[in-house]
């Protein structure tokens, strides 16, 4: 990509490394920026000439919905059988062959395009939000609206929205390791370094798309799009999206009918060779044969089912990014899940403050807490935007009302990390003495203290036993200090401790009942102490299989953690990398893990689960990382989700069991008949339009109702399970087919006509009825009912295929019309096969070999770096057809020395 001039447009970006190299100053004013920003007028225009801060676009795009339909194999070979028909002349043939391509196309195209109509809606919803100066203000505009030569605030967990020079900051570090694979986070400062520095030495930039793990800072956007690194990256990933587990598995099946097709057909037409029929006839009717094992209209029966999931889930407010993670939410049957505002209301309280010692009383333990905030005391009596909730819920409680800001005068502070889990801050009271104030963590701010009263930790466990949150504040002179360090933060004296309370959901109870009901197992991993997310789930009745504090965690191995996971339910003061290394060894059980998170401490883990859920609400680098959003925070929505993937599948498999079993026996019959007969047992064109039908009546399947059974534990792509159950089912309808050539034959003495017209309706009325059999392990219709439209469209296929030999077209068709006693015959043919399928049925079931498993070791599913990007990247997106980025040739200077105003070439992502 041809960079900007510098010179010629203070808009245009510098490179990073050059950036990176020279000092503040000199970079702000080649950006034409400032301390105070851009002014709003200036940033527009900037923003109409680079283009978005994009990489992505979540737009539904038509042709990208067509070109996946047309990708299928299924489609491929009915496209180049198409095309072989119409090259050997039986244009009837090719129009079967186009009707079925038409329909499939249509409808698969029609569902999927509506599916992402409404995820658009859904993902324009889900904002992104950058805190930048401009026209000397701060305010909040949506990160792609960034561009060079804005100034940016940055606190703890945000995500870097472009690559940025530092202006300032204190005690910053940034987790880099999705450009780097460093895990190790880096610090950073205004320094500059050496311009010729490789990316992971520029210290004195931060990159989009990394995170800033601790501390602040306000920078200067240098680049953004895909001008930046990790829009570069981003953008030569495409659009291509790492394939879920429910994509392998369709992969898979498509190999195993690939292998039946051709090896059924090329014996077929060596067969046929070898009994001297003509050459295009026995090639046209192996293609038939090899198109009519197929499904093919399974990529629309797919594409409906999961739109139709998708307008359900969006129904509720659940943002799937990606329509296949609908089919992964329904896989899971782990759930690890933060505490706050999951199992508990997530609005915090403040109660109590319980001074310890006669030297303190409730309303200066109080203020002290308020002191030891991040935010300006003036602008927190103000307002509690932005803010943590428990410092939300201090300066929310009525006693914060008496806090006189102006009295104190802050000197210096240590934002609140995950790591030390406490904040420190320098402050001096009216000109006085200065003093150290630090709040935290019960347990790490007792270990920085001294001379502390032995009745404390029995007044901490009652607290704790009563389901209460604590913070500990601890207090020391600091008489001539100006900086504070973290190793300033020694020789506390406990001053006491301040009460919360978040108290446990109304409906948590029936949430965890609803999601126990569908086989998933919940943990709970939390920052909080063990003692109160204990009582929080006693309070919930829920029977708890052990707790593991952090400490434990640290000191287990990997195969003793993985055991006393499966078995713990709580995981209490675990770190960020303890909850991703739970998850990550659950993952090792081949059980589908999902995990739940909201804060910057979630990201490591819902980046390493199966499937990573967050909410609206949560913070921009928990939204990322996650697969689905929740646009209400409820435990009782995902496991409505996770019912609707379940359902999915199900329907999914019920036609992929149906199709299969019957196209093989058709086939199958079709083969074996065509060696014996003197004629074509059924025309090429003959066999396409009784699947086309066939396969129209089960297009109503992703409406069908689902068994309870069915929904209780996750099910999975099993290939064995398929082949074994089309080997046995497919052999029966082979019989009944027999049955009926031996019927048409010495019965009625049938010409060949007479004989493909009755065929064609024994196979039409048996392979659609046997629907309502195979669609349930129950009893048909007496304890699993069909849905109305699948009895419709079933019988009404029945219906047409009777009526066709009877029919205008029965001579275009190559069909003769029947006598009246076939029907009697073929009522009770009907009859006799649906109750041996139903017996067959029984004993499939029965056997252990059709009994579900666990999925063992070798189902771990890997999340590798293009997953993480591709996450990543869905925050740099806009509702627009492409993310645009402007190219400028060597023309471009002279066109504005000659005043030209119109837009500059453009072209797309790729660039």
């Amino acid at each position: 990509m041809p960079e900007l001039d510098v010179k010629d447009s203070p808009s245009a970006p510098l490179a990073i490394a050059r950036a990176a190299g020279r000092p503040v100053a000199a970079v702000l004013d080649e950006l034409g920026s400032g301390g105070n920003g851009l002014t709003g007028a200036e940033a527009g225009r900037r923003l109409t000439e680079i283009g978005p801060n994009a990489v992505r676009t979540h737009m539904a795009s038509g042709w990208s919905v067509l070109g996946r339909q047309l990708a299928s194999p299924i489609l491929l070979l009915l496209l180049i059988t198409a095309g072989l028909s119409l090259f050997l002349g039986d244009a009837t043939n090719a129009i079967v062959i186009g009707v079925i391509l038409l329909v499939s196309v249509g409808l698969g195209f029609s569902n999927e395009y509506r599916a992402e109509r409404a995820a658009e809606a859904l993902h324009s919803r889900v904002t992104h939000r950058a805190v930048v100066v401009r026209d000397g203000s701060p305010g909040e505009i949506d990160v792609t609206a960034l561009v060079p030569g804005d100034v940016v605030h940055l606190g703890i967990g945000a995500i870097i929205p472009a690559d940025m020079r530092v202006l300032t900051a204190k005690d910053l570090l940034c987790d880099e390791s999705i450009l780097t694979g460093e895990s190790l986070p880096v610090a950073k400062d205004p320094a500059p370094v050496p311009q010729d520095a490789p990316l992971a030495d520029l210290t004195s930039c931060v990159f989009m798309g990394t995170v800033l793990q601790s501390g602040s800072c306000t920078a200067v956007v240098v680049a953004t799009g895909g001008r930046a690194e990790f829009g570069r990256i981003a953008l030569g990933l495409g659009e291509r999206q790492p394939q879920t587990e429910f994509q392998l598995g369709l992969k898979r099946f498509s190999f195993l009918l690939l292998q039946v097709a051709i090896g059924l057909s090329s014996l077929i037409f060596v067969a046929n060779l070898l009994l001297h029929r003509p050459v295009i006839e026995s090639l046209l009717f192996s293609l038939a044969i090899a198109v009519g094992i197929t499904p093919q209209l399974l990529p629309a029966v797919v594409s409906t089912s999961l739109a139709t999931g998708t307008r359900q889930l969006a129904r509720r407010k659940v943002l799937v990014k990606r329509l296949v993670c609908i089919e992964d939410l329904g896989d899971m049957d782990i759930l690890v899940t933060d505490k706050t505002g999951t199992l508990t209301e997530g609005r915090i309280s403040f109660t109590a403050a319980l001074p310890v010692g006669a030297g303190i009383g409730p309303a200066e333990l109080l203020t002290l807490g308020l002191l030891a905030t991040e935010a300006e005391y003036a602008e927190a009596r103000l307002s509690t935007v932005g803010l943590n909730p428990l410092d939300a819920a201090l300066w929310e409680s009525p006693d914060a009302a008496g806090f006189r800001p102006e009295r104190y005068e802050r000197l210096d502070v240590i934002d609140f990390d995950h790591q030390r889990r406490r904040t420190s801050v320098l402050v001096r009271e009216a000109n006085g003495p200065a003093r150290i104030i630090t709040k935290g963590s019960p347990e790490d701010v007792l270990a920085l203290c001294v001379g502390t009263p032995a009745d404390v930790q029995a007044m901490l466990d009652k607290q704790f036993d009563a389901g209460s949150r604590v913070v500990a504040v601890g207090t020391r002179p600091a008489g001539g200090l100006e900086d504070l360090t973290p190793p300033d933060e020694k020789d506390l004296v406990l001053a006491g401790f301040l009460i919360f309370l978040d108290r446990p959901k109304a409906n948590a109870r029936a949430s965890l009942d609803q999601l126990e009901a569908l086989g998933i197992t919940v943990k709970i991993a939390t920052g909080d102490n063990a003692r109160v997310a204990e009582k929080v789930c006693d309070e919930l009745g829920v029977l708890s299989g052990g707790t593991l504090s952090g400490a434990a965690v640290e000191a287990m191995s990997d195969p003793e953690l993985a055991a006393a996971a499966r078995e713990a339910s709580i995981f209490a003061r675990v770190s960020p990398e303890q909850k991703a290394r739970i998850i990550r060894l659950l993952r090792l059980s081949g059980g589908a893990v999902g995990f739940m998170g909201d804060g910057v401490n979630d990201a490591l883990a819902l980046h390493a689960a199966d499937i990573g859920i967050s909410v609206d609400s949560a913070t921009d680098v928990a939204k990322d990382a996650a697969d689905v959003v929740l646009l209400d925070k409820d435990l009782g929505v995902l496991a409505e989700g996770v019912m609707e993937g379940r359902r999915i599948f199900a329907n999914t498999i019920k036609y992929v069991l149906m199709g299969t079993s019957s196209n093989f026996g058709n086939m199958f019959s079709a083969a074996t008949a065509s060696v014996v007969l003197s004629f074509l047992p059924m025309l090429p064109g003959q066999i396409l339009l009784n699947n086309l039908l066939y396969d129209a009546g089960q297009l109503a399947i992703p409406g069908d109702r689902v068994d309870k059974e069915q929904l209780v534990a996750p099910s999975h792509w099993d290939i064995g399970f398929i082949r074994r159950f089309m080997f046995l089912f497919g052999p029966i309808s082979s019989i009944f087919d027999f049955a009926t050539f031996a019927l048409m034959l010495f019965v009625f003495d049938a010409v060949p006509g007479e004989f493909r017209a009755g065929w064609f309706i024994e196979s039409i009325v048996t392979q659609t009825l046997i629907i309502f059999v195979i669609r349930t392990r129950r009893v048909p219709f007496f304890r699993s009912r069909p849905s109305l439209g699948l009895v419709g469209a079933s019988l009404g296929v029945v219906a047409l295929g009777v009526y066709l030999p009877f029919s205008p077209l029965a001579g275009v068709l190559g069909f003769d019309p029947l006598p009246v006693p076939f029907f009697l015959a073929l009522l009770g043919m009907a009859v006799v096969y649906l109750v041996l399928v139903e017996m067959a049925k029984v004993w499939f079931y029965s056997r252990a070999a059709q009994q579900p498993v666990s999925r063992g070791p070798a189902a771990l599913r890997h999340r590798g770096q293009t997953h993480r990007i591709a996450r990543r990247a869905a925050r740099f997106s806009i509702p627009a057809a492409r993310p645009l980025l402007v190219h400028r040739g060597p023309g471009w200077r002279r066109r504005r020395k000659l005043g030209h105003k119109g837009p500059h070439r453009v072209s797309g992502a790729g660039g």
